[in-house]
């Protein structure tokens, strides 16, 4: 969909949610909203797509209540804003949006978690992602460095950028709106999407992208939804293997479900955010005993998120149950950099190639 379709789409579903309330006030109706319930017990894995998305759940918003009502008048004014941005042609960060809600009097929000959970709801009802409003977060995605070209708008028109030979050694940064790139051409066999910047760096410097053929992102944590989309165009654009490799304690095994399934809080976005074909790498339970990795005991906030991932149908098979497991009888997690106690070239000689080769990847 081209910019211009987007923004089309955005204006007359915004226009839209506005339209339905003013009918039901001029039918003598309470105005009203309905939303998919926004948790794990509400997320179906659609075999269609495969991704998983909101299910049948949903809850009402109405305005009989202070508080439904005070709701949807901070929805009706993001509607107006919204508009304004489109008319314009103006953009703004979601940090901008919270303060500029600083003059709108009652409709003001009292966190940017408030603000950003609404935009969320928007997205649901209209079926357009935030890009189409011209909202994006205050940081950008993250790096790619690897065998790929790329041609990219800018102020001066388009340019074509390979993210090995055209970047430094930090890669190549991925945009907020990655939409207006275009994938030119590769010579990759794979994709490693890596938790830690220290870890990225240490694929680069040892020549890991180049002796595999490997792009390289990093995630910078819990990656953002410009980094997942990217991920998502590259494994639809060129069919490419995308393999995730994270810490191994519980917080990183979500990362890599955010990627290969979707975030839960997302999941209305799931086929434009979510790789399904991602596959997890590492750093595995079982590998800190295989490789005797330096690590730390679980804590007891550890010991839950393990136990909530075991009832987390995004992590609902065998080889999860029995990882998940193993770690919580063993009491321990570790680092992708512990790889680094067996030596600076361990992780990109050793265990890197030996485990894409188990997983039938090289």
């Amino acid at each position: 969909m081209s910019r211009e379709e987007l923004e089309k789409k955005s204006m007359a579903a915004l226009l839209g949610i506005a339209s339905a309330w003013y009918d039901q006030m001029k039918a003598g109706e309470i105005p009203s909203i309905s939303l998919p319930t926004r948790t794990k017990y509400n997320i179906e894995f659609d075999d269609a797509s495969e991704v998983w998305k909101y299910g049948d759940r949903e809850s009402m918003r109405t305005a009989a209540s202070a508080k439904s009502a005070t709701h949807l008048l901070k929805m009706a004014y993001v509607i107006g804003f919204i508009k304004q941005q489109l008319t314009e042609n103006r953009s703004s960060t979601l940090r901008e949006m919270y303060y500029i809600s600083e003059g709108w009097k009652r409709a003001k929000f009292s966190a940017q978690d408030e603000s950003n959970f609404l935009i969320e709801d928007l997205e649901i009802l209209s079926e357009v992602p935030r890009e189409g409003f011209h909202l994006h977060p205050e940081e950008n995605g993250a790096s790619i460095y690897g065998p790929m070209r790329i041609r990219e708008e800018t102020r001066r028109g388009m340019k074509t950028i390979h993210c090995q030979d055209d970047v430094g050694q930090a890669g190549y940064t991925i945009p907020n709106n990655v939409e207006n790139i275009e994938f030119v051409d590769h010579n990759a066999k794979f994709v490693i999407a890596i938790e830690t910047g220290g870890m990225y760096d240490r694929l680069i410097e040892n020549g890991f992208d180049e002796e595999f053929n490997a792009i390289l992102v990093h995630l910078k944590g819990q990656p953002a939804r410009s980094t997942r989309r990217m991920l998502n165009r590259i494994s639809s654009t060129w069919d490419l293997p995308v393999l995730v490799f994270t810490d191994g304690d519980p917080w990183s095994y979500r990362i890599f479900a955010s990627v290969a399934y979707g975030a839960i809080k997302s999941a209305h976005m799931s086929e434009l955010l979510a790789t399904p074909r991602s596959q997890f790498l590492g750093l595995q339970p079982s590998d800190i005993r295989d490789y005797n990795l330096p690590s730390d005991k679980l804590t007891e906030k550890d010991v839950e998120a393990l136990n909530a991932e075991l009832t987390d149908p995004r992590f609902a098979t065998d080889y999860w149950k029995k990882q998940i497991i193993f770690q919580i009888d063993m009491g321990l997690k570790s680092e992708q950099q512990a790889f680094a106690a067996r030596g600076l070239d361990f992780v990109t000689k050793k265990y890197l190639p030996e485990r894409l080769c188990e997983m039938g990847i090289i």
